[in-house]
């Protein structure tokens, strides 16, 4: 009895260390064919995925946290226009008439309460107008062509031009004061610019110099319900409105405009089209 307990317990030890080893190697083999599998997804899967976590307690004013951040911006970086099956000479990058803005097209790839992703695909001379992204956090990653940046955020605690001498037209509101935040071309590739609810630029204008396409994703997207209408703007020189209480070195003067609220431009034609690049999959 005493050797059969011997055998039996050495049998014993013996299954449990095969059994540990044979875990050990389904563990490692497990953990790469995740990895494989995460190599072999398509970008556009990454991405959706990696917005459903980041955005996942989105909602007005809700900014992901600074490591959710960069994992989405990591995501975006590594886009390129082959992923998606983009090329600047399809037809939605040519000039397509022979007056006023050219026409955009926007690419819809997804939407919901939460967050949603699209593709902006402007010709050249093509332009965004200025507008805001009230409580929300904003990814552009601009993914072939030269693109002209100008955004502002607002100076907080200036005064609105309830006491202007002399503004451009009479406005509820008024002008704000605003601080110049970029001016600047970017080509890509480039790294993907993100904004903020109150900061990185938060009002935007795009200006195609050449064909190109921008893929954005919006936490959480417009929603007129939940107050997070876009406003669209006109910039005015510092020096053309004076407001008592406001006062800036004339140095500094062209860091900073005045946004006036206006009604969405006359002539500014975005339409829409069905996207035809590989798609991902809402598991």
């Amino acid at each position: 009895m005493g050797i059969t307990t011997t055998v039996a317990g050495r049998k014993g030890k013996e299954f449990r260390e095969l059994s540990r080893e044979t875990t050990a190697t389904t563990n490692s083999k497990s953990k790469k064919n995740r990895r494989r599998q995460r190599k072999m997804m398509l970008p556009i899967q990454r991405l959706f995925d990696t917005c459903r976590e980041v955005f996942a307690g989105s909602g007005t004013n809700v900014v992901p946290s600074p490591q959710e951040i960069e994992n989405l911006k990591t995501v975006l970086d590594g886009i390129r226009p082959e992923h998606l099956e983009l090329s600047p000479e399809m037809p939605c990058f040519r000039v397509n008439q022979a007056e006023g803005s050219p026409m955009i097209t926007y690419l819809h790839l997804y939407e919901s309460e939460k967050f949603s992703m699209g593709i902006f695909c402007l010709p050249p001379s093509g332009v965004i107008p200025l507008h805001n992204h009230p409580g929300m956090t904003v990814f552009s990653k601009i993914l072939f062509g030269t693109m002209h940046i100008k955004s502002y955020d607002w100076v907080v605690g200036a005064p609105n031009s309830n006491s202007v001498v002399n503004p451009p037209q009479a406005e509820p509101h008024g002008p704000r004061l605003a601080k110049l935040k970029v001016d600047s071309n970017f080509t890509a590739p480039c790294a993907t610019s993100i904004l903020y609810p109150a900061d990185g630029g938060n009002m935007h204008r795009f200006t195609a110099v050449t064909a190109c396409a921008v893929l954005d994703v919006l936490g959480p997207p417009y929603s007129d319900p939940e107050g997070r209408h876009c406003t669209y703007y006109d910039d005015h020189p510092f020096s053309r409105i004076s407001v008592e209480g406001v006062s800036i070195p004339e140095e500094e003067r062209e860091g900073y405009a005045w946004l006036e609220e206006r009604e969405r431009p006359e002539g500014i034609s975005v339409v829409g089209a069905p996207y035809r690049g590989p798609m991902f999959v809402e598991n």
